[in-house]
This record gives structure tokens, C-alpha cells and sequence, in this order.
């Protein structure tokens, strides 16, 4: 039990610090941030369960005023914004990361990465695009365009978020809850 709560408070933590990376703000006003490597990894590392825990843990955080989203953003407006899809979205993307990788048999990597395009990018863009679209005032297929402009660094993300799950498994294999 202390252990389960030390990784999901530790890696609600690792969002936050990944919120401090510069930021590249689009011109419609969406950040693209290294936040969702951190979603992706509480998924890979974590598990379905507790890395979707800590995720909601980090976003409790944020509504209770932490500026600890990219930009020093936080409180209960963010969840006014046109990010307010993607950050209903982390939890679950969290979630299918986790339990692609603990359900398939295929190698860490595979899984790993998987996990993170299915959950980290297919999840997270499931309640992102219908957020921005409510948002911004925009239909489903120009929110979808829009977010198009985050999918060549969610990729990057995956791949890496992939890599960092299999040299923490080489390195520490007890610290990869999701295959334990």
C-alpha cells in the first residue's frame, strides 16, 4: 500500500516537473508541453490503475490552484480552456497505456509503445478534440486539424516514453509496476 502511494504521488510529481519544460504555444492558444510524456509513463510504469491515480492526483493539484500546469497555469479555470478535453483526457489515456501493457504478452518495447500511441495520443485526443471544439467555437473536423499540429511531438513522446519504459525495466525491473 505505502509503495503503490509513494509511486502514484512521485510520478504526479513527474508531470508537474515536465510542465516546467518550455512550452511552445500555438497560435490558437493550445501549449504543447512535455506533460503528456508523463501521462503516457504513469501509464507504462505504473499500470492502468495506479497511473491513471496519479494522474488524477496531479489534476486535484491543479484545481486546487497548484500552477503546475505548463505556463504556472492552474486552478479552476484551466478546465474553462480550450485544453479542458486533453486534461479529462489524461486519466484515461493514463489508463489504456497502463492496461495495454499489462494485458499484452508482446516485449516491453512493443507494448510499451503501444500503449502510449493507443492511450497517450488515441485517448487523449478522443476528449481533446470535442474540448477545443466546444471551446474555440470550432467543428469536430477543424478541432481535429487543429490538433493535428500536436501529432508529430506525440510521437516523439510515445517513442520516447517507450525507451524510457524499457531502460527503467533494465535498470530497476521491480520499479515496472505494470508488468509486475
Amino acid at each position: 500500500m505505502e509503495r503503490n502511494l509513494t509511486h502514484i504521488a512521485l510520478f504526479a510529481a513527474l508531470i508537474a516537473i515536465l510542465g516546467l519544460v518550455p512550452q511552445i504555444t500555438l497560435s490558437f492558444g493550445v501549449p504543447i508541453t512535455a506533460q503528456s510524456l508523463g501521462i503516457m509513463l504513469c501509464g507504462t510504469v505504473l499500470g492502468a490503475r495506479r497511473g491513471a491515480l496519479a494522474v488524477l492526483l496531479f489534476l486535484a493539484l491543479v484545481a486546487a490552484g497548484l500552477p503546475i500546469l505548463s505556463g504556472g497555469r492552474g486552478g479552476l479555470g484551466v478546465f474553462a480552456s480550450p485544453t479542458v478535453g486533453f486534461l479529462i483526457g489524461f486519466p484515461v489515456a493514463a489508463f489504456v497505456a497502463g492496461f495495454v501493457v499489462e494485458r499484452t504478452t508482446l516485449p516491453l518495447g512493443i507494448a510499451a509503445g503501444a500503449g502510449s500511441v493507443i492511450g497517450g495520443i488515441g485517448a487523449m485526443y478522443l476528449f481533446g478534440i470535442p474540448g477545443m471544439a466546444i471551446m474555440l467555437g470550432k467543428t469536430l473536423p477543424e478541432a481535429a486539424l487543429l490538433a493535428g499540429a500536436f501529432l508529430p511531438g506525440d510521437v516523439i513522446k510515445a517513442v520516447l516514453a517507450a525507451f524510457i519504459t524499457v531502460s527503467l525495466a533494465k535498470m530497476r525491473p521491480a520499479s515496472l509496476l505494470s508488468r509486475a
